[in-house]
């Protein structure tokens, strides 16, 4: 077994706490991009899988890291975000709440963050180098976010292929309720409902067909993450709830009722709104340049990174150049050239002084 001090002079080491699905793959995609990864888990078992599977190249801890992922249950990550700080370097976390691990992380250097990706599959067995590739990941950086820190998690984050989104702890809190917790928790409902049902009429499993292995999929993910989200977003998974049960007592009251214009209506309003979900983002095949002159403090990056998620405007790279003289500096950011215009006459509306767009 190879150590942390083993890594090759020049060499970018990083290290990954809670080496499961994520943390696994997170370390196989950096090990194809030429880091040392140094891995750490809670259950040697699975450390010593994670090695054996080449998800890391050592266990234990590493204080010359540069960046560590903390990829543990949420109610686990700011202790080890924590300790990961106090060794050194920049931390990030992949948890899928992000407002109470940004509160309770309270320092320049954590970058908050959450990988919109996942698996069939369960734990370093399922892990996948690939699994980032075209995959949104957020980011939640504050108005005490280092600049620094942030621009170098984004850096290392779109080298695995991933695509930035930059969105407050709150708001992607919010989001993710509607898109993610409460479609596990209605899946594994509507899957009680089956099984429950089964008990008296065996024969209903094998009716299944694709629709409903389709919804129900994701109930077949481990429990054990769900009770920490439900936990700590439980404010905004009651809210997505309520809003769920109204919508499906209309539904039922449409049934009942007979009435077939607004039930049709309603399935019209769903099916047009499924055909169009976007497909994985793709890689603009030109880009445009917008430089945006800034003070130079952590607050007005999360401000500008933040406003762009909500043009629903992908950042396709970033770069924050430091002014010599004085406590400015220009933050420069690349965007799809139909964007361009709208970025700069939303900052301009900002109060910011942005530059016309050019190509590159």
């Amino acid at each position: 077994m190879t150590s942390p001090a083993d890594a090759p002079p020049g060499v970018r080491r990083a290290a990954v706490v809670g080496i499961g699905l994520i943390g696994g793959s997170i370390g196989l995609a950096l090990r194809s991009r030429g880091w040392h990864v140094t891995g750490s888990d809670i259950d040697p078992a699975r450390g010593e899988r994670a090695l054996e599977l080449g998800a890391v190249h050592a266990l234990g801890e590493d204080p010359d890291a540069e960046i560590t992922f903390v990829a543990t249950p949420v109610g686990a990550i700011p202790d080890a975000a924590k300790t990961a700080l106090a060794r050194g370097g920049i931390v990030t976390d992949v948890g899928g709440v992000k407002a109470p691990v940004v509160a309770a992380v309270d320092d320049p250097l954590f970058v908050g963050g959450h990988p919109m990706a996942g698996s069939e599959q369960d734990g370093i067995e399922g892990a996948d180098g690939g699994l980032f590739e075209g995959a949104t990941w957020v980011l939640t950086p504050t108005l005490d976010t280092d600049s620094e820190a942030y621009t170098h998690v984004r850096s290392v984050i779109r080298s695995l292929g991933a695509d930035i989104v930059a969105l407050p702890p709150d708001r992607h809190d919010a989001l993710v309720a509607v898109v993610s917790h409460v479609p596990h928790l209605a899946a594994a409902t509507l899957m009680g409902l089956a099984a429950d049902e089964a008990r008296e009429h065996p024969a209903v499993l094998r009716l299944v067909a694709g629709g409903f292995r389709d919804m129900t999929r994701i109930a077949a993910g481990q429990p054990g993450i769900w009770l920490d989200i439900c936990t700590q977003n439980s404010e905004a998974i009651l809210d997505v709830l309520d809003r769920l049960g109204a919508d499906l007592a209309a539904m039922r009251e449409r049934v009942a009722t007979g009435d077939l214009d607004a039930l049709r209506a309603s399935l019209e309003r769903s099916r047009h709104a499924r055909v169009n979900l976007p497909s994985r983002a793709e890689r603009a095949g030109g880009l445009a340049e917008v430089r945006v002159p800034v003070p130079d403090r952590p607050g007005v990056l999360a401000e500008v990174t933040t406003l762009l998620a909500e043009l629903d405007v992908n950042i396709e790279d970033l770069e924050i150049a430091h002014s010599t003289e004085g406590p400015r500096g220009v933050l420069v950011m690349v965007v799809a050239p139909d964007a361009c215009e709208q970025v700069r006459m939303a900052l301009s509306e900002r109060g910011f002084r942005p530059s016309a767009c050019r190509l590159v």
